[in-house]
């Protein structure tokens, strides 16, 4: 690689990412990894990387006899991994119990030597510098593809090894408060969804009363809110009182002021404001459109994930949206939170149009059905959830604000530019 390095410290130096390994240990996994298997040997893929950690709600299984030829990349921990295809550059370092798991041909397995911490070697490839670096070199033409051979040149900072220990533990500190924060909300959601199903869903509340007994976890006001039977409806048992209905009569839709930015209008006019397209943030810009609760889901292109179920974003605050998305509330007593519990169980393939690009209309959003319960009953749902949602919207704010931390100071502090006192003094601040 042939670029001009920030100037490091004195006491630092550069090395490629090759000479911080063991010999020739900078590869990549499985290559034909056969059928997946109920059980066999664990397999990680891109798939699996989430923000900096690994997401083994989905790993898959080949045959031992077919990872046994790729013994080169069997994890042992303290490695650190690198997506070189597809979703190409996310970074993590292996924990000691994936001691076993093998990897997929999209992801590198790097083995830093033992005097070189894999967490200094990871912070280093999330560093701007060496994504820039990476994805300069990509392969486009497929599929992007990072190139072992650049990968291996990558050049490294090396600071004193007690230097580099203290940025490397100052950095971990700031991930680890961005992912409790994150496990924080995850527990939260969770606690609304088993929720929505006791009364949505499974209707503990009516059998409860049906059966003579008091309704767990609630008192005699809010039991009282729920009918005593249920009554059979077109799409099955139901609360006697409570519709099936279309979605229409739970949501507005606001249609209007959804203009699209162009990737050269949006570098213009960088600002403040989230831009969001149908399945992510996409950029941020100088004004927006909307300011509320609301929920996106696709309306073209990122509509449903691969079960079926719609592609959504919970957002708040100042935003703009483009075109590509519905922006929706709920309304007549039903909280936008209650309708993105609801939506979380509804598959919407039988609503989705396009050969080519997958399409839901609203005409076609409007034939997706919605149980809605009494009012009494919706608000009280609402105002439940409520303290759980704001405590959500909190946490996800401050997550985001050190994330952005440790993404500005990163750069600085791998460089030299920034000395660690000066950080952490940034970081107490927020």
């Amino acid at each position: 690689m042939s670029f001009e390095l920030p100037t490091l410290p004195d006491d630092w130096t550069y090395a490629p990412l090759d000479t911080c390994s063991h010999k020739n240990s900078i590869t990549y996994g499985v290559v034909q990894p056969g059928a997946a298997l109920d059980i066999g040997k664990p397999l990680i893929r891109v798939n699996n990387f989430r923000d900096r950690h690994l997401d083994l709600s989905d790993v898959m299984y080949i045959a031992p006899e077919i990872e046994s030829k790729y013994s080169r990349t069997r994890l042992a921990g303290g490695e650190v991994l690198l997506t070189v295809v597809g979703s190409v550059g996310q970074v993590v370092v292996v924990p000691a119990h994936l001691a076993g798991f093998n990897v997929a041909r999209a992801v590198a397995v790097i083995h830093p030597l033992p005097h070189i911490e894999p967490e200094w070697i990871a912070i280093c490839l999330r560093s701007p510098l060496s994504q820039h670096l990476l994805g300069s070199r990509a392969n486009t033409t497929v599929q992007t593809t990072i190139n072992l051979k650049d990968v291996r040149a990558l050049p490294i900072p090396i600071p004193p090894a007690a230097e580099r220990r203290v940025i490397a533990e100052f950095v971990g500190a700031l991930d680890d408060r961005i992912t409790l924060l994150r496990e924080t909300n995850a527990t939260l959601e969770a606690i609304a969804q088993a929720l929505f199903k006791s009364w949505f869903v499974d209707f503990d509340p009516v059998r409860a009363k049906m059966e003579g007994r008091a309704p767990e976890g609630m008192d005699e006001a809010t039991a009282a809110l729920f009918p005593d039977a249920l009554e059979e409806s077109e799409l099955g048992w139901v609360p006697k009182g409570w519709r099936n209905v279309s979605l229409k009569e739970a949501v507005s839709i606001h249609d209007s002021k959804r203009v699209p930015l162009s990737g050269q209008e949006r570098e213009k006019r960088k600002g403040p404001y989230p831009y969001y397209g149908a399945a992510a943030l996409m950029d941020t810009v100088d004004n927006y459109l909307f300011d509320g609760v609301y929920l996106l889901t696709g309306e073209d292109g990122s509509v449903a994930d691969t079960n079926g179920y719609p592609i959504m974003q919970y957002v708040w605050g100042k935003f703009w949206v483009n075109n590509h998305a519905h922006i929706l509330q709920g309304k007549d007593g039903v909280a936008t939170e209650h309708l993105m519990l609801a939506m979380q169980r509804t598959n919407i393939t039988p609503y989705i149009t396009g050969a080519v690009q997958a399409k839901l209309s609203q005409t076609n959003m409007w034939r997706i059905n919605f149980l809605k319960p009494t009012r009494e009953v919706s608000e009280h749902f609402a105002a439940l959830i409520d303290p759980l949602f704001v405590r959500f919207r909190h946490n996800a704010e401050q997550a985001q604000t050190l994330a952005t931390l440790r993404d500005t100071l990163l750069p600085r502090l791998i460089s030299g530019q920034l000395r660690l006192p000066e950080a952490q003094a940034l970081a107490a601040e927020v």
